[in-house]
């Protein structure tokens, strides 16, 4: 087989294996195979293996994401391993046994797979094989679930210890098509790439037909008196509710992303009797706790209780969190360890409403909520066939605060400078707003982009990069129904807001006489009125984060340069302006600034203008319509033409950290209008 179909041969296999959430989590598990290349600098045959790298996933691996590494000097190794106490050295030792230039990093578990003699090796966190490897009495549970063909390997911290292990266990078990990594997964192997995923696919169904056949029929005990998930609506808005205060106690090291999971599983498991017991036991499987922390803050009250005490007590219970999770820190380090992360808790609990999951993107909330699905059930099956026995929370610290996951925290990019806030635009389905929401997400926001045309909003958060990125909301600023469902929208997405831009509008351009007061209420509405609205429903949810925030206003030039028949749109535009300078005087005290940029006439992309204003003005200019931005860009000092991405521009100054004391200012950004300077 030649080397291209062996890599295809392996990538296609994990993509199989990655797809589907019951084989393996995100990112969780590795796939490997062995065969011959030649040397790139001799020529000659060399046996190389070929295995997921660090950091990957098994789904969406792609060969840039294969480590290349020489199996001869893999087992070199073991001539000079010199014990566990020496695991970190031999992790090191791997960059020397790439081949070529290497490819991906290798992994923790680059040894387990080097060192099995299989020449397809797979190791996966399926919840059903995780299950049998945290029940109490694990090994007795795999020999009855599996016979002979699967072994039993005691709990321990991956590594190359747990490679050379690994590799006894087959070496004495020649029936065996795989074993049981007690705390932590499942591994299979096979002679061909077939033949290792049947064996792994085997594992998983016959260990979940297990758990089915001889569980208990309620594993979690007795529904619990009150703790009954809420009807649907009244649960959303509950979590809406809840989602900034909680938010803000997620973020008290540092800021957070926020994912809101409501589905049968969690609401299931917090309505049991049980739920409290396991809940405090943590998880187990370490790609679970290295996301989820090793327990989450379970709010004690059931969902009816009033909302003000569950806040209160919400706040009780994370002040013991980082209480308990200093004191772990604390029992465990030594002088070598790693400084304590932060004591916030990754995954919070709310019974009857659901589960909030925090991290430093939207992609690693959701995963982190995910995991603890996936750990859900894992107790789900251990407590149904035995007793649910994580590993010590020794062991626990040892991985958390362990050097190498240290290091590879370290080589980590910076975060962008907008990373872990949460922006809403209005107007952002096309021109000025569209732009913004470009420029808000390619600087690491997280954005809900509403606008009254759906299919544009949609059209834009997909553009974006979809939930993970960016969320379309339809909202029309007139309405405060909908003005507050798109910030529980956001609360949902995402925690809360950090950044709204009041953008919406549209533009009546008529002389004075030939304006009417429908022309004048209608224009009012959706910019003195509708930016009103929004920026009182952000300043509550910001003032429930405490995280502070940022309100920008796009107001215009036109707020203060009087021009000819423009009366309805000049003022609300002065209105807005107001606006600003009001707002910032009284929201300073929970640390939100306000501020506005003033741009010129922007034609470009512009659904205003291509709605009849810019008819309208040239008209009024004497000119073609499709002349206009150029005849704006002459009438300015830089004679240069105002596009989107210039406002975008000004918002992300304003917003992105080097201008944190400024509030109540106006930017221009109209490419220098004299009688538009500011006084």
């Amino acid at each position: 087989m030649t080397q291209h179909a062996r890599i295809k041969e392996l990538l296609d296999r994990a993509h199989r294996l990655g797809a589907d959430p019951r084989n393996t989590n995100y990112a969780g598990g590795n796939a490997s195979a062995k065969g011959t290349a030649p040397d790139p600098v001799t020529g000659a045959d060399t046996d190389l293996m070929w295995v997921k790298g660090s950091g990957g996933d098994l789904g969406t691996l792609t060969e840039e994401g294969l480590a290349v590494l020489r199996l001869d000097r893999l087992h070199a190794l073991k001539e000079v391993y010199g014990g566990a106490d020496h695991e970190d050295e031999m992790v090191a030792a791997f960059d020397y046994c790439l081949h070529g230039k290497g490819g991906a990093a290798p992994s923790i578990d680059t040894a387990m797979h080097a060192l099995v003699d299989a020449p397809h090796v797979d190791h996966l966190h399926p919840d059903s094989g995780i299950a049998l490897a945290c029940a109490t009495d694990g090994e007795k549970l795999t020999a009855e679930c599996f016979g002979s063909t699967v072994a039993w390997v005691p709990w321990r911290r991956p590594g190359f210890q747990l490679g050379l292990d690994i590799a006894a266990v087959k070496e004495a078990n020649p029936d065996a098509i795989g074993c049981v990594l007690g705390g932590h997964g499942i591994t299979a192997w096979g002679a061909t790439a077939d033949e290792c995923e049947r064996n792994s696919l085997h594992m998983i169904r016959t260990a979940e037909a297990f758990l089915t056949e001889r569980g208990k029929p309620a594993p979690f005990g007795k529904h619990l008196d009150g703790y009954a998930p809420l009807p649907t609506p009244a649960r959303r808005d509950r979590a809406a509710e809840l989602a900034p205060h909680i938010r803000s106690l997620a973020s008290q090291d540092r800021p957070q992303i926020g994912h809101f999971t409501d589905t049968d599983t969690v609401l299931d498991f917090l309505s049991s009797t049980e739920h409290p017991r396991l809940a405090a036991l943590g998880t187990s499987c370490p790609d679970h706790f290295l996301r989820t922390k090793i327990r989450p803050l379970v709010l004690d009250l059931p969902p009816t209780a009033p909302l003000a005490e569950a806040i209160a007590r919400l706040k009780e219970l994370h002040s013991a969190y980082r209480e308990e999770y200093a004191a772990y820190y604390t029992r465990h380090a030594d002088p070598t360890s790693p400084a304590m992360r932060g004591a916030d808790p990754a995954i919070v609990l709310v019974p009857g409403v659901g589960m909030f999951s925090f991290g430093k993107d939207k992609q690693t909330a959701r995963v982190a909520g995910e995991f603890y699905v996936n750990a859900i059930n894992v107790m789900r099956g251990a407590e149904a066939v035995s007793t649910y026995a994580p590993i010590d929370e020794s062991e626990k610290f040892r991985i958390e605060y362990w050097p190498l996951e240290e290091a590879k925290l370290q080589r980590l990019p910076r975060p962008k400078p907008l990373a872990t806030r949460v922006a809403l635009v209005t107007g952002a389905g096309s021109g000025i707003g569209k732009a913004i929401a470009h420029r808000l997400v390619a600087e690491g926001a997280c954005v809900a982009v509403a606008d009254l045309n759906a299919e544009n909003a949609a059209a834009v958060a997909d553009e974006l990069g979809g939930p993970d990125k960016a969320i379309a909301i339809p909202m029309d600023v007139t309405s405060e129904e909908q003005i507050t469902d798109a910030f529980t929208a956001a609360a949902l997405a995402f925690g809360g807001v950090d950044l709204v831009v009041n953008n919406a509008g549209i533009s009546i351009s008529k002389p004075l006489l030939d304006t009417t007061a429908r022309d004048w209420d209608l224009q009012h509405d959706i910019m003195a009125r509708g930016s009103f609205l929004v920026a009182r429903e952000a300043a509550r949810v910001m003032r429930d984060q405490a995280l502070g925030g940022d309100i920008i206003y796009i107001t215009s030039k036109n707020a203060v340069f009087a021009g000819p028949n423009n009366i309805a749109y000049s003022a609300t535009k002065a209105d807005q302006a107001h606006q600003v300078r009001l707002l910032a005087a009284e929201l300073g005290e929970f640390g939100i600034r306000v501020n506005g940029i003033n741009p010129d006439g922007v034609v470009r992309g512009s659904g205003i203008f291509a709605g009849g204003w810019g008819a309208q003005r040239a008209a009024t200019y004497g000119i073609e319509e499709e002349n206009l931005g150029a005849f704006y860009a002459q009438r300015t000092l830089l004679k240069r033409e105002v596009l989107p991405e210039h406002v975008a521009n000004a918002v992300f100054a304003l917003t992105a950290g080097d201008l944190s004391h400024t509030t109540g200012l106006h930017i221009p950004v109209d490419a220098g209008v004299a009688a538009a300077f500011l006084r």
